[in-house]
């Protein structure tokens, strides 16, 4: 591999298992991404994040610069929502969160 990159390499090495027939490795999870419950998750970095979101576990913002997590069901990339870290960690010990009107009565 001397001169060469090793992505050059293995995209050559799939490359030749593909006009072969031979088996080619199933793609990889990108790092920084993980499986937890169902869900893909990934952790952005504050620098990463470009413009605010609205958290769906407290429902406040997460302000641009913020770092956080964002997490999807398996298979549905477009379902993505950032959380706030502390959020997604206590998902499982909170309730949904409850969207009233202003004027709606709190109780009863």
């Amino acid at each position: 591999m001397a001169g060469g990159s090793r992505r050059a390499a293995l995209r050559a090495q799939a490359l030749a298992a593909l006009r072969s027939g031979g088996a080619v490795e199933p793609p990889r999870t990108p790092s920084g991404e993980r499986v937890e419950d169902g869900y893909v998750v990934r952790s952005v970095a504050g620098t990463a994040s470009a413009r605010p979101y609205r958290c769906p576990g407290c429902d406040q913002e997460l302000p641009a610069g913020t770092p956080h997590v964002v997490a999807w069901p398996e298979g549905r990339p477009g379902d993505r929502r950032h959380w706030h870290t502390a959020c997604w960690s206590a998902r499982g010990r909170r309730g949904v969160k409850v969207h009233r009107s202003k004027n709606a009565p709190r109780y009863g």
